[in-house]
């Protein structure tokens, strides 16, 4: 479908899965009205494991963990929305709209951990896609995740982009006390018109705001991931948005920058048409800039901050207001050492 599918959705298309040969045309005559709005449906996920691994050289952690398939947030850039095309679905869409929720991830999750050859190490929930998109109030999958990693200890940490975080403030205070918690709450842009159109169903810039405040007031180590920086429209607002964490209590920050894998690019050039029209060419050539005259590079160690001059650039501005926001040098330091196989305790009550 290469028509506007809905505005408060962040793909305005569908476009067509790589792997499929047959691809849907709407007719030209009839108007965006005459078309159904895509709601968002949910199907069970029949995964047989939860905690996935990977070996990338660029990726600070070895597991990660994720609740769902596909994300409602909707945020048009998502690097994670040509996964849906391996269940010959759109990267559009549908990515926003058909969600797959894995409705025995605590329980694969403490089978896992409970395994003589699990290796007690962090956890990184929202890998792939948020473990605290809106439904989650619904399906409570990530917090049931969450009391499975408290039973064991197993330290765990959290990129989100959505304030329902502050929920599981109760279960992070305990994490917190054996350096088994960490939450990273990404922020793209402070305007409100932006983030609505660009990350229309995530956390108003303002209430990721308050979502930093709470969690650094409960004493939960919280950092603020400046992601992904948009060139051309949103790095002037590195400093800025630095400066609001850092008041709001963020004991760190990160970046990367935006990627465009596969049928994103074209995702995301649509949406620069309807929304920011006169800005598209420059977002374009600056995005081609850092990525060797292409719009995407997979390659490690560029592909999450590009290169050349304006990779530089963008990397000295957030130096420079981390240094003006006095946010410490160094990470967050989670530890294992406090696991204990909890499926071992439980046997010995019998």
């Amino acid at each position: 479908m290469a028509d506007k599918v809905l505005h408060n959705r962040g793909a305005l298309i569908n476009p067509v899965n790589r792997f499929e040969k047959i691809s849907f045309e709407r007719d030209e005559e009839i108007s965006d009205e005459e078309y159904p709005s895509p709601k968002t449906q949910f199907y069970k996920d029949i995964s047989k494991s939860i905690i996935t691994y990977n070996d990338s050289p660029d990726i600070g952690f070895e597991t990660s963990l994720n609740p769902y398939r596909g994300c409602e947030h909707g945020c048009v850039y998502c690097y994670a929305r040509p996964t849906h095309e391996y269940f010959g679905l759109s990267s559009g869409a549908d990515f926003e709209s058909i969600i797959f929720v894995k409705t025995q991830a605590a329980s694969l999750l403490r089978k896992e951990l409970a395994h003589p050859k699990w290796k007690p190490q962090v956890i990184v929930m929202s890998g792939v896609t948020d473990c605290y998109q809106p439904f989650e109030r619904r399906f409570r999958i990530t917090r049931q995740c969450l009391e499975v990693l408290l039973d064991f200890k197993n330290p765990v940490g959290i990129i989100t982009k959505n304030k329902l975080v502050t929920r599981d403030i109760d279960i992070f205070e305990q994490m917190a006390r054996y350096q088994g918690i960490s939450v990273m709450v990404s922020i793209t842009t402070l305007d409100p018109y932006l983030a609505r159109v660009m990350e229309p169903r995530a956390s108003t810039p303002a209430n990721r705001l308050k979502a930093i405040e709470e969690l650094a007031r409960s004493g939960v180590p919280v950092i603020v991931n400046v992601a992904p920086i948009v060139p051309g429209l949103t790095e002037h607002e590195i400093p800025d948005i630095l400066k609001a964490a850092a008041k709001a209590g963020a004991q760190g920050a990160g970046y990367t920058v935006l990627r465009l894998p596969y049928a994103v690019k074209d995702i995301f050039e649509r949406w620069l048409t309807e929304y920011f029209h006169d800005r598209k060419d420059k977002v374009l050539n600056r995005i081609r800039e850092l990525r060797d005259g292409a719009l995407y590079d997979s390659g490690w160690g560029t592909r999450m901050k590009g290169n050349g001059l304006f990779a530089k650039n963008i990397r000295d501005i957030f130096d420079m207001g981390c240094k003006r926001a006095h946010f410490p040098n160094g990470r967050i330091r989670l530890s294992a050492a406090s696991f204990h196989n909890a499926q071992d305790k439980q046997m010995h009550l019998f």
